[in-house]
């Protein structure tokens, strides 16, 4: 996720133009590791509906860059799950919907394969947040203040503790912060014996 430095992920009807978009090789790098590990998404309606949009025209655009073009052969061809209760399908390859959050992610957890990534917004990784089905956070910090907005951590049950296991810093002013929680869940007890350097 991105988040501001006062920690909201959007302006308070979904602004994003404060986010920090010329990327350098550190932080692409660190995406294409992520988006190596994974062979499932997970999406709420919007981020869903929207990318269902955007992606499948990508590989076919002649503007398009190699990683862009990169990107969308996974997004395009890897399975992708949106969750939502008020939509039956989303007209794009290898999708489906789902409505029930805890039960859908505890049967992916059990089945064999890579990790699963789940890409906001801020409603969706919220309800993942409350349910404690998030493994591992990789919190993209921007270097701005946008004073209100959306968060992810808005509808907690109870004080949550992360252990800080990296940070990634980068030329942009974004710092990357990669931590797993500390209460215990059915995968992170496995990655508190992995060890990290810290890039500086």
């Amino acid at each position: 996720m991105q988040l501001s430095l006062d920690g909201f992920v959007c302006g308070p009807d979904g602004e994003m133009d404060w986010m920090v978009w010329n990327w350098d090789d550190v932080l692409k790098n660190y995406v294409a590791e992520l988006t190596n590990s994974v062979d499932t998404f997970l999406l709420g309606r919007s981020t869903g509906e929207g990318m269902a949009v955007y992606w499948p025209t990508v590989t076919s655009n002649p503007e398009s860059n190699e990683e862009e073009k990169w990107m969308a052969e996974r997004l395009n061809n890897l399975p992708k799950i949106v969750f939502s209760r008020t939509i039956p399908h989303i007209n794009w390859t290898n999708v489906r919907v789902a409505s029930d959050i805890v039960e859908e992610v505890k049967e992916l957890k059990q089945e064999p394969g890579k990790d699963i990534m789940i890409y906001g917004g801020a409603g969706i990784v919220s309800s993942f947040i409350r349910e404690n089905l998030i493994d591992e956070y990789h919190l993209f910090i921007n270097p701005v203040v946008i004073g209100k907005g959306k968060t992810i951590f808005g509808d907690i049950r109870h004080t949550m503790k992360l252990n800080l296991v990296n940070i990634t810093r980068s030329t942009t002013g974004i710092v990357i912060f990669h931590y797993i929680p500390e209460t215990e869940n059915e995968i992170n007890t496995s990655l508190k014996n992995h060890v990290y350097e810290t890039a500086n």
